[in-house]
């Protein structure tokens, strides 16, 4: 069985550097950004959509301007105001222990995506690190879970995506993949539940006990 990683929100908690980072970007345009704790609906789905709602705008140039200038800040700085969630390196180890590949597939640029990867040491477990490009390329969950599945030939029905945002389970679904969602990361229950998600864990104890139980 082969096991798809969300990055935000499931392996790290990267909720201080992507509050910071669109706080520099609205300032840059001359907005006044909200407080930090209303910023965190912006923690999973594809950036440049986030600044449309952000901006109140349907402008895609006034958007990619605020892309640009959080990617200004972000990848010097907000990159690495990031944390690895308790339990997770664990939980990783014991997967990859019993035989299970795994990959990250996020819609964070994927130059970024991968630094973090090798900034938290969890290279180890992963055979892949795959991501958005940085003009837009693969953002959307149904599309990248795509790319991968063709890529490494899996086989959809042997395969769990793993995230914590309702894109992670319309992928999984687009794609005809097992969903399983957490709730240590920023989507509520309510979410993941009306999306499809097939199971919903509250720790990474709960979610490995979950995946040995489908292999069983």
């Amino acid at each position: 069985m082969h096991l798809l990683f969300d990055l935000d929100g499931t392996l790290t908690n990267p909720f201080l550097g992507i509050t910071n980072c669109i706080s520099y970007a609205l300032e840059k345009l001359g907005r006044t950004s909200p407080p930090a704790e209303s910023l965190r609906w912006c923690i999973g789905p594809p950036l440049k959509e986030s600044f449309f709602k952000l901006l109140d705008t349907d402008d895609p140039e006034l958007a990619d301007e605020g892309v640009a200038y959080y990617r200004d800040r972000f990848g010097s700085v907000g990159l690495f105001e990031n944390e690895i969630f308790p339990e997770i390196p664990e939980c990783l180890a014991i997967l990859q222990d019993k035989g299970f590949t795994m990959s990250v597939a996020t819609s964070k640029p994927e130059v970024f995506a991968k630094q973090i990867i090798e900034h938290f040491d969890l290279s180890q477990f992963f055979r892949s690190v795959d991501g958005a490009e940085l003009d837009g390329t693969r953002t959307q969950k149904p599309i990248l879970l795509s790319h991968i599945i063709e890529r490494d030939r899996l086989d959809p029905t042997n395969t769990v995506m793993i995230g914590d945002r309702k894109h992670d389970v319309e992928g999984a679904i687009a794609n005809g993949v097992y969903p399983i969602s957490v709730l240590w990361g920023f989507g509520s229950f309510e979410e993941l539940e009306e999306a499809g998600a097939k199971a919903i864990v509250d720790s990474p104890l709960k979610l490995t006990e979950t995946i040995l139980s489908l292999d069983s």
